[in-house]
């Protein structure tokens, strides 16, 4: 009955040493067994000439796969753990083809890390909808709810809400009045929607927050100090197909414009996007990022862990910002940026580079006047000139 303690025991165990397989039953749903032949239809490639028939249950890491399991390899760094693995078959980049283990099954493909997501999709799929509303759920007489969707326990849809097929709403999840939910979209326990529109297959993990009124007031000078007026927030968030959004990250509405998310942009965790932002198509946003309101982010800009954005700035297509950076104007397409204030990598690598070699250099005058027993005081003019 508690065999759980052990399973807690022996985890604690492998987090000191060897891994543990992953897909816990417990947690993780499992399909197949799948042949390798079947494998390498799904990536793309030509089944193997020797091996296709192959079975193979579950998906493991180099270091613990046996001869049913499939892995992969995506880092050089790991070629010590493929000469020694067992694994039935390794899904692998071709120039490393010839350094899969004899017995073991090669799968060749360019995009290794890609073809080893799909595979575990395929062994590990997402568990299916179970379509009705939870008894538990209040749900306004106005509010269209396609009969394929699931609405769970103590869920709260508003008037006029539209929830579109194949849809998942988790439990304790607010859905705010005129909220429209294209088909499949997955939102997590805790969310609350307002004042938003979805595409299709939007993911929101727990406790997103979409549609809040965004951080807008007008400050007037009052006998006694400032006073902060509010302004009514009159636009909306409109999320287009295929984003996700990390837990507890939040979205403000508009003010008098759209909040927009672009198709296909991924937002991780605790990320804060302020009112009337523009985030275009495939953008990558990590954790504990802000970006103030009216900022444009165009196609396929990444920002790391914790920049932040000032506010009415455009970064352009494909500009890469690392981690902590402050952006403080506007950024040109194409370019990584660092720092505070964000500036192109390399101008910044080179500042940092000199003013090591300025401390290095001013320590190094600091130890050479202590063993002289003189304080590194300025330089004493010349008698004869008058002059340093």
């Amino acid at each position: 009955m508690f065999g759980w303690v052990e399973e807690v025991s022996q985890a604690t165990t492998n987090a000191q040493g060897s891994a543990s397989a992953p897909g816990d039953l417990r947690f993780f749903e499992r399909a197949g067994p799948f042949s390798v032949a079947e494998l390498a239809k799904l990536i793309g490639i030509d089944p193997p000439a020797k091996g296709a028939d192959r079975l193979l249950r579950r998906v493991a890491p180099l270091q613990i796969a046996g001869p049913e399991d499939v892995s992969f390899l995506d880092n050089k760094k790991y070629l010590p753990e493929l000469a020694e693995s067992r694994a039935g078959a390794v899904i692998v980049h071709p120039s490393l083809r010839a350094r899969v283990p004899a017995g073991c099954v090669a799968l060749p493909t360019r995009e290794p890390y890609l073809s080893w997501g799909a595979v575990t999709a395929l062994f590990h799929p997402v568990p299916p909808v179970n379509p009705g509303v939870h008894p538990s759920a209040h749900v306004d007489p106005s509010a269209v709810i396609d009969p394929t969707a699931e609405i769970g326990p103590g869920v709260v849809i508003g008037a006029r809400v539209e929830i579109g097929p194949g849809c998942r709403v988790g439990a304790l999840s607010v859905i705010s009045d005129g909220v429209v939910l294209g088909a499949q979209c997955r939102i997590g326990q805790h969310c609350t929607i307002s004042h938003a529109m979805f595409g299709k297959r939007i993911v929101l993990l727990p406790g997103v927050r979409i549609g809040q009124d965004g951080f807008g007031f007008a400050t007037t000078m009052t006998p006694t100090g400032p006073r902060h007026v509010g302004v009514p927030q009159l636009g909306r968030v409109v999320i287009e197909d295929d984003v996700e959004i990390g837990a507890n990250s939040t979205i403000d509405r508009g003010s008098a414009q759209d909040t927009v998310i672009g198709a296909g942009t991924r937002i991780d965790n605790l990320v804060q996007i302020g009112h009337n932002v523009r985030i275009g198509r495939g953008c990558v946003i990590i954790a504990q990022v802000g970006i103030s309101g009216s900022t444009v982010l165009e196609d396929f800009v990444v920002l790391a862990g914790q920049v932040g954005v000032a506010g009415h700035l455009r970064i352009g297509r494909g500009a890469r910002v690392a981690g902590q950076a402050g952006v403080i104007s506007n950024l040109a397409g194409g370019t990584d940026y660092m720092g505070m204030p964000a500036q192109p990598a390399k101008a910044f690598l080179r500042q940092v580079a000199l003013l090591k070699r300025l401390a290095a250099r001013k320590a190094s005058g600091q130890d050479e006047a202590g063993a002289a027993g003189m304080p590194n005081a300025a330089p004493v003019p010349s008698a004869e000139t008058g002059r340093n």
